[in-house]
Order: structure tokens, then sequence, then C-alpha cells
């Protein structure tokens, strides 16, 4: 296991240099980092440019910029924005919000879609099995951000016929609340419902279909016919033999997915108002700020590494018969 866990990681370095380095010299020709600034009215003085060209490398070659950033990387130092302020106090402030919404999000989507796949094999062509498919085609196909419209359309609505505040559709709390222990929980929660339940909805709807695949070719397997044939209980053989095999392909879906979910962050933290590394990645985009921008893609792109290696770990732990070598 050691040996794998240290292959995977030499690899996954590899892919970190790769895709930084490439949006880096993207960034790095899509414009000039210091333009708005050099437009404001009265404009700084050519000194303060000067300044921040030097502070931003952008005097020197791209290739020789990146590096520049890679050292500092390597000393735990993400630079400073074209405001002067760091990078890492900025993104890491942002980053247990994200994180929060996300892992909350894929656990509702997990436990939907492994119920649902289930049963719709189980229950294969009946009106359930016909109802979770249509319901997943239509959840598949909606965008991101037509679902997070409809989700506070809905609440609004409800919120309405109850007479009382009970989503709220903007931010992560209530700004300057005061309500004890269990008020501020309340109030959180009502601001985390409608972002995790677009998140989990739309990871839901393709986790479901590949749980009911996988779910199907476990229950035609000889190994739990004859499980069924030696008189053993239908919810052992089910839980303890088919569902554990059928949750090796989802795994991969779910570690895979994860990109996916980050991505379809962006989308709900711009709808919902959350200041995350959503807003952070689009604030960065339109200000081409370049370190700005490689520490979201390093943050994002360790997670899809980490989660990647945890699935794999957790393929022998399903399978006694795969071994990591």
């Amino acid at each position: 296991m050691l040996p794998f866990i240290i292959r995977r990681l030499l690899i996954s370095i590899v892919v970190l240099f790769v895709s930084t380095f490439g949006v880096f010299i993207l960034q790095a020709h899509s414009g000039n980092p210091l333009a708005t600034l050099t437009q404001r009215q009265p404009p700084p003085p050519p000194s303060t440019i000067n300044a921040l060209k030097d502070q931003l490398h952008l005097n020197v070659p791209s290739p020789l910029r990146y590096f520049y950033w890679l050292g500092g990387v390597l000393h735990g130092d993400l630079g400073k924005n074209i405001n002067n302020i760091p990078v890492k106090s900025q993104i890491f402030a942002r980053l247990g919000t994200t994180l929060e919404l996300v892992f909350l999000a894929m656990i509702v989507a997990l436990i939907l879609a492994v119920l649902a796949g289930v049963i719709s094999a189980v229950k294969q062509y009946s009106l359930v099995d016909y109802s979770t498919t249509f319901l997943g085609f239509i959840l598949i196909s909606i965008p991101t951000f037509w679902m997070a419209g409809l989700l506070k359309d809905v609440a609004i609505r409800i919120n309405q016929s109850a007479g009382s505040q009970i989503f709220s559709f903007s931010g992560q709390s209530t700004p300057d609340y005061s309500g004890g222990f269990f008020g501020t929980i309340s109030d959180r929660a009502s601001h985390l419902i409608l972002p995790t339940i677009t998140l989990a909805l739309i990871s839901y709807a393709s986790w479901s279909r590949y749980q009911r695949a996988s779910m199907l070719d476990v229950l035609n397997s000889d190994y739990l016919r004859l499980a069924r044939a030696k008189g053993v209980p239908w919810r052992k053989v089910l839980i303890r033999h088919g569902l554990r095999t059928a949750l090796i392909p989802l795994t991969t879906v779910v570690a895979v997915g994860f990109g996916g979910i980050i991505g379809g962050a962006v989308v709900t933290e711009t709808v919902f108002d959350w200041h995350g590394m959503g807003e952070y990645l689009l604030q960065a985009a339109s200000t081409i700020d370049t370190n700005e921008m490689l520490a979201w893609l390093l943050m994002s792109a360790t997670a899809v590494v980490v989660f990647n290696l945890i699935a794999d770990i957790l393929y022998a732990v399903l399978d006694p018969r795969i071994r990591l070598g």
C-alpha cells in the first residue's frame, strides 16, 4: 500500500506542475493585470506602476515568472495580488466556506444516489424505477444556474406561504445576527439549504444512474445467486455482498466528479452570493490576476488529486481481491 501511495503522490506532483504551468502561460498572455490600475483617474504615478511590475515580475519572460511563483509556493508563499494583498490569507479565508458547501453537498448526493440506485435496480422496470430514471434525466439536463434560480423562486413562495423566513437566499449567515448558539446554527442552516440542494441534485442525477447500472450487474452475478441458494437472507445478501461490490464503480465516479462539483460551486456561490472560492475565481479572472488564479487552481487541483488517491485506496477496502502494490 505504501509504495502505491508514494508512486501516486509523485505522479500527482507532476500533474500539478503541468496544470499550473499551462494555466500560468495562458493567463500571462491574456492581458495586462495592471490595466485597470493604469486607467484610474487620476492615474497612479509611474513609480508605483514600476514597483508593481517588479513585484509581479512583469518585466521578465513568462516561463521565468512561473518559476518565481513556484519558488514562492515551495516556501509557503502564494504571492500577492495586484492590490498588494497576500493571496495566501485571502484564499484560506475562503477555502473553508467552499469546502463546507462542497462536502455537505457530496454527502447528501451520495446518500440519495446510493438509495435511489439500489432501489431502482432491485425494483427494475417498476414505477419506482421509471420515476427515478425520469427524475435523473431531468436533473442531468438542467444547468446549475437554472437549478439555483428555480430553487430560489420556490423557496420565496414557501416563505411567503409560511409567513416566516424559512429559507435564506444570500450569503452564509445573516449579518450581525445574535440569537444564541442554537439560533446561530439555525440561521447558518437556513443559508446552507438551498446551495447544498443545488449542488447535491446535480451530482445525484448522474451518480444514481451509475449506481443503478452497477447494482444490476451485481444482482445478476453467480455468487449472489449462490448465496441465495444457500439460504442467506435476501437483505444480508443485498447489503453485505451486493452493495459492497456495486459501490466500487461509484467510488471512481464520485472521485472524478469532485472536480465537477467544484466547478458547479463557482456558479452556485455566485447565485447565492457566497464569498468562497467561486467568487474568488471570478474576481481573479476579471482582473487578470495571475497569482490569484494560480492559487485557486492549486487548491482545486490538490483537492481533486487527493480525492482520486482516496478512491484508489477505497478499492482495496471494498474489494479484498484488489491489492495495491
